[in-house]
Formats: C-alpha cells, structure tokens, sequence
C-alpha cells in the first residue's frame, strides 16, 4: 500500500470522465487500498480515483465508520433534496452549499465482483453523489448554490 498524490482544482484530469472497470484484478484492489489509506492519511470521507489521477469509475466512502470500495458506482435511484455544506480533498480550505437528494440507492461492484446496493440517507447521500459526480468530471463547486 502507498499513498498516492492529490490532483487539486485546475488539474484537467479532475474534469474528465472516468472509464468503467472492465476486470477486477491485483492492480485494481491495491490501487483501492491505495485510495483508502490516501483517503484516511487525509482525513477525508470519499475519494474517487480522479483525484488521485487515475480515470476509473472507482471511489472509497467511509460509511457508518466502515470504508466501502465502490467498483462501477451507479446512481439508481434519487428522492427528495437537502441543502448542505460540502468540502472537498481536492479543493482544499472551501466549503459551500449544494443542494442533493436526501436519499439514493446505488449500484456498485464490491471488491469481489459481487454486485451490491446501497440505500442512503442525508450525509451518506451527500457523500455518495460527491465521489459519483468526480467520476463525471464534476466537483461540488461546479453545483454550489451562490449567495
């Protein structure tokens, strides 16, 4: 395991759209315990492999105090909407309010190729849209609700 380097705001890499993992194997898992421990070195609670330069459709969450390696992450489902304040790794000392759904379910490959959902609410589905949207080449910023 390593820790990888952060891609800041105004890196393009950060606005492109990842590619679909076609094959899970030995580089894949370490490249997502890579992400994790980059993600915790950080102090942060999502990070999506575009901000650490790699253009796959994968991310790692800290849910309910466990870390979730999300493979191929995929939105099924979005209802109602809240209004909060996000941060981000990769825009770093800023936070500003977004408007999200209060709930989602979310598709996802776990480490095993297994195909799992997750339902969520409030701050998880907060925390999922946040690293979905980096794997589209959009960060919060671009969906900050101005003054």
């Amino acid at each position: 395991m390593a820790l990888r380097q952060l891609r800041f705001e105004g890196d393009p890499i950060l606005r492109k759209k990842s590619r679909e993992v076609t094959k899970i194997d030995k580089r894949i898992l370490l490249l997502l315990e890579d992400m994790a421990e980059t993600m915790r070195k950080e102090e942060g609670a999502g990070l999506a492999a575009p901000q650490i330069g790699v253009l796959k459709r994968m991310a790692t969450v800290v849910i309910d105090d466990n870390i979730l390696k999300l493979i191929n992450p995929v939105i099924l489902h979005q209802e109602g909407e809240e209004i909060d304040y996000e941060a981000c790794l990769s825009v770093p000392n800023r936070s500003e309010q977004v408007k999200r759904p209060s709930k989602v379910k979310v598709k996802y490959k776990d480490i095993n190729g297994n195909e799992q959902i997750i339902d969520a609410e409030g701050w998880n589905a907060r925390l999922l849209c946040h690293e979905i949207d980096h794997l589209d080449g959009i960060l919060y910023i671009d969906k900050s609700i101005k003054g």
